[in-house]
């Protein structure tokens, strides 16, 4: 009783979570997630940061062991990345600095003060041939974000052996901008159906949205304060399966906008990163953990997609 009269007293929460690319899609969940279920987060992001974040460049070896020393986290989340596999393509360099060099670093800082990190990886470490994936099968990337990320992991489970890697698929959520997720970028082709639009309808995807992926991360932090044995590599993921040209229907089916003009294409592409067919992640083993969420896709479309329909008169019809 004493203890809980003490906390009572405390503002600030005792536990402590830092979150890097908390400017991005997935970090602004996470940040919301810890800060709403008393965790004392502090997000860190570069470009975008203040004045809500902390800016720090990753690369900076130093200011990374600053924040993390003054802070002293008992959770790290390192959402921080370079996702866009086509852009990994045109920049290599600067994509292997940040996936692999920084997050090596920052799993040896983490180590340094007994914090658990979790670096969240990707389905791509996948070549898609033999769904679906436990945590366990043999990895093999089809491109260089894949492999990237899978250099990420290696990096930080060598640098760090009490890191838990969190393997997830394509996400959506509430976005600042509509490319900021490959599934909400397709939402201006779907609402201007004046000129048809060509969809991938041969990439087998599993949308996610982010408040799903923050929620198994916090529970996975909860869960491992109270047991040590929580780490190493896990998988989540949402489980319907569509392909873009089914997500884009889907979207038009949850604001009652039309869809014939979406063209499938069941071809493979064949312009920018090759992209594995079906990287299904099979994720059995947080569930059998109790760790997990998911968000309905339509339902939690809908709710990213809102601010940025157009045409709002619909709204009269599907409301009242």
């Amino acid at each position: 009783m004493l203890l809980e009269m003490e906390q009572e007293d405390v503002d600030v929460p005792s536990r402590r979570v830092l979150i890097t690319g908390a400017t991005g899609l997935l970090g602004r969940a996470v940040f919301k997630e810890f800060n709403e279920n008393n965790w004392n987060a502090v997000g860190c992001g570069y470009r975008r940061a203040q004045p809500r974040f902390e800016q720090i460049n990753l690369l900076d070896s130093i200011a990374v062991h600053d924040i993390i020393h003054d802070f002293q986290p008992h959770v790290i989340v390192h959402c921080a990345a370079e996702r866009r596999p086509d852009v990994v393509e045109s920049q290599p360099d600067a994509a292997s600095q940040l996936n692999v060099a920084a997050s090596a670093n920052l799993a040896k800082e983490a180590a340094g003060v007994g914090a658990f990190l979790i670096y969240i990886s990707t389905d791509y470490v996948f070549d898609g041939t033999s769904p679906p994936y436990k945590e366990t099968d043999v990895p093999n990337p089809l491109n260089l974000y894949g492999k990237t990320k899978l250099e990420g992991e290696k990096a930080v489970l060598e640098n760090n052996e009490e890191t838990a890697v969190l393997r997830i698929p394509v996400l959506y959520g509430e976005v600042e901008r509509l490319e900021e997720s490959a599934v909400t970028v397709m939402f201006d082709k779907v609402q201007f159906s004046n000129k048809s639009a060509n969809m991938d309808h041969w990439q087998q995807r599993f949308p996610t949205n982010v408040k799903d992926v923050a929620a198994v991360c916090r529970q996975l932090a909860e869960k491992r304060m109270l047991d040590p044995s929580i780490k190493g590599t896990f998988h989540w993921s949402g489980n319907e399966q569509m392909t873009k040209y089914e997500m884009a229907c889907a979207i038009a089916d949850a604001f009652n906008l039309p869809s014939s003009h979406l063209r499938p294409i069941t071809d493979s592409p064949v312009v920018g990163a090759l992209r594995p067919k079906n990287a299904q992640l099979d994720c059995s083993k947080l569930e059998m953990l109790g760790i997990g969420q998911r968000t309905p896709f339509r339902a939690g479309i809908r709710e990213s997609l809102w601010p940025f329909l157009v045409d709002k008169r619909w709204r009269q019809t599907v409301f009242h």
